[in-house]
């Protein structure tokens, strides 16, 4: 059997239990320690680790659009007047690619299950999730 692919992680069984984050961010941390995550969770900063064009696939495969993944509170959102523009899916998923910061955050995959943001309500849906 031969894969074609420029992306291994799809591959890996590992993808469905993997978080997308900012190391940086104290949200992001505070949710990640509040999840009692297994060891075998896979931590992807998307900072210094970009988010291929497979990753994004993968999440709006699971998320049903672009726009659910995009984060309108990003500070390049209010910088290029982004609100005032007629966005498209494929200009959410091109600006999520260009950077990383126009990701919402967390992104937390597991089981075929995706939970975007850092919604109170989002955030007890993962632990729910995750912890059973």
């Amino acid at each position: 059997m031969i894969f074609l692919c420029d992306d291994f992680d799809i591959l890996k069984p590992s993808r469905m239990k993997k978080i997308y984050h900012l190391s940086t961010c104290d949200t992001c941390k505070r949710i990640i320690n509040e999840l009692n995550l297994p060891s075998d969770f896979v931590l992807q900063d998307i900072k210094t680790d970009s988010i291929t064009k497979n990753q994004i696939k993968e999440m709006y495969d699971l998320a049903g659009s672009y726009e659910a993944l995009f984060s309108k509170r990003a500070r390049l959102y209010k910088e290029r007047d982004l609100k005032n523009k007629n966005l498209s899916e494929e200009d959410y998923k091109q600006l999520i690619l260009e950077h990383y910061t126009f990701l919402k955050r967390p992104v937390i995959i597991f089981n075929n299950q995706i939970f975007v943001g850092n919604s109170k309500k989002v955030v007890e849906a993962a632990k729910t999730a995750v912890n059973g």
